[in-house]
């Protein structure tokens, strides 16, 4: 992780709580009214005893549809063998290395844009250029040029090549964590399925920077919700007088939002944040957050930016094999700092166990700016562990959950939201295959020993999770070229494609959100009944049918 886990420009937020889900949604179909039919059939809507009736039939119809869509196992297993690459593929290359395996969903094929085309937005300059162009203006404490600065990765990493193969040095940066915006922005406008023309779009892509916009104001305590606001809704005003957006009532819209999604949820004027999210026009818009509200179909979560920007598809391969065979000294480490003002602080009790097993765990203590943009130490110490402790953050993820996969170590998890219900379309279906976790509740008690659950892992163990972080290195990584590596896809690449795959399903008879959307409002608008639960369950089983319904983070 070369971005401090503590500092002024990602500060530790109020406690999160739940947010409310946004309310009442709709969308076009071409299905007649179950409430027409139920009119022509049974007495008036209005009666106490039919209403209660209907609710519980419609809840019996969901369950149907959820349970048609679960795969026969109870776990959710998808497929990604490792395979090596092919022959053509190794010319591409300026160097062969045969060790390398990549998965098969990583792998760019030589067809047309099979699932639509992207028409791009030209959105008034205030809402994108205008702010990278005032960035002196973007953080209360110091100016965000810098960081802003080649395109959104940041200053070239100085000094890294003591840590990093010598050749690959010039594909490290020093980049924030909060510059989604600009790098998919810049991506997108040379993508191979931007069509200029709207009418031939499936996806239609709006380049606001959310969170450089709302960042402005979050460290301001005399900043009012107005402000926070102001750009979210000029935002709305411009796109919802758009005809494609008025045409499927933005079901085929999609942006980044740079911050997490909880950033954007403000449900009181006096709380943190922008109430961006819950404003009404964004409740069918598809969101890429770096970290997403697992109840809500529309937020998907994206990688954090890291530090490694692949030039061509060489750097990545050659990286993956120096990974592989790094001589890893420590068993696990930790690098974080307290955070002494909360109580039964976690951080705290991670470092402290650590350093009680100094033998095998290494510590990076990263109070201050000990671990500020501009040093090595953290992937250095990533790349020297077998596996790396990952709490939470500020909120429930965190950015070095993929620093450390980047430096080919094994996170240990202690919150599942941490990962597993966040990052869907980038990592193994099979939490174990790549990932440890550990009950924090054992660790606080004293009950759990950290170092004896992972010396229990046989070799051969960690050596095959190892190579599955490995495999889904070029998942987690933003490629330097605007237009992307030659024929491995980057964590753009996956997430345009399954995005663009979305819109097309949507589309098909019989979607589930049509279904849910078109018997439960209808029997909710006659009865009065609310829709949070059924939005959440809605959105479980349509997004990720693996996820348990009653979710334990």
């Amino acid at each position: 992780m070369l971005l401090p886990l503590s500092n002024a420009s990602s500060s530790p937020e109020p406690q999160i709580k739940k947010p409310k889900t946004p309310p009442d949604f709709q969308r076009k179909d071409s299905f007649k009214s179950p409430k027409a039919f139920l009119a022509a059939h049974y007495l008036s809507l209005n009666q106490p005893r039919i209403c209660l009736f209907l609710s519980v039939f419609s809840i019996q119809i969901l369950l149907l549809v959820a349970f048609r869509s679960l795969p026969l196992s109870l776990h959710h297993r998808r497929q990604n063998f490792p395979s090596p690459f092919s022959t053509r593929h190794h010319q591409l290359l300026n160097q062969t290395v045969t060790t390398a395996t990549t998965s098969p969903s990583t792998v760019k094929e030589e067809s047309s844009c099979d699932f639509g085309k992207i028409f791009v937005y030209d959105l008034p300059s205030a809402l994108n250029k205008e702010l990278v162009s005032n960035c002196d203006e973007l953080n209360p404490w110091s100016s965000s040029c810098a960081a802003l600065s080649n395109d959104g990765f940041g200053p070239v990493a100085t000094g890294i090549s003591s840590v990093v193969p010598e050749n690959l040095s010039p594909a490290w940066y020093w980049t924030d964590q909060f510059v989604t915006e600009i790098l998919v922005h810049n991506r997108i406008l040379n993508h191979k399925c931007r069509t200029q023309d709207p009418n031939n779009a499936t996806a239609f892509y709006i380049p606001f920077y959310a969170g450089l916009a709302v960042g402005k104001s979050l460290f301001f305590n005399n900043s009012s919700a107005k402000e926070r606001d102001f750009q979210c809704e000029m935002m709305l005003k411009w796109v919802q007088d758009q005809t494609y957006f008025q045409r499927n009532e933005g079901w085929d819209h999609f942006m980044t939002m740079g911050r997490i999604s909880w950033d954007f949820r403000r449900s009181k004027d006096k709380d943190w944040g922008s109430s961006c999210i819950y404003k009404p026009g964004m409740r069918n818009i598809t969101r890429l957050l770096i970290e997403r509200n697992p109840w809500d179909y529309f937020d998907v979560g994206v990688p954090y930016p890291t530090g490694f920007h692949p030039r061509r598809d060489n750097d990545v391969v050659q990286w993956q094999d120096f990974v592989r065979n790094r001589n890893r000294k420590n068993l696990f480490c930790f690098a974080g700092a307290k955070r002494s003002k909360f109580n039964n602080d976690f951080r705290g009790l991670l470092s402290n166990h650590c350093r009680n097993e100094s033998d095998s765990c290494q510590v990076v203590d990263c109070a201050g700016s000990k671990c500020s943009n501009g040093t090595s130490l953290i992937l250095e110490t990533f790349l020297d562990s077998a596996f790396c402790l990952q709490p939470r953050g500020d909120s429930f993820t965190r950015r070095s959950i993929f620093d450390c996969m980047i430096a080919g170590s094994i996170p240990v998890l202690f919150w599942k939201r941490s990962a597993y219900y966040q990052y869907e379309w980038f990592l193994p279906g099979e939490p174990e295959s790549y990932s440890v976790f550990i009950d924090r509740n054992g660790v606080k008690n004293g009950t759990t020993s950290i170092r004896k659950v992972l010396e229990s892992y046989s070799e051969d163990k960690i050596r095959r999770m190892r190579e599955k972080v490995i495999e889904y290195i070029p998942k987690f990584v933003y490629a330097r070229p605007q237009g992307g590596l030659e024929t491995i896809k980057d964590a753009f690449d996956v997430a345009i494609d399954s995005v663009l795959r979305r819109f097309k399903e949507q589309e098909q008879p019989g979607y589930k959100w049509k279904r849910c959307n078109v018997l439960h409002l209808q029997i909710s608008r006659s009865c009065g009944m609310g829709l949070v639960n059924l939005y959440r369950y809605c959105a479980a089983s349509v997004s990720t049918p693996s996820l348990p319904r009653r979710i334990n983070v």
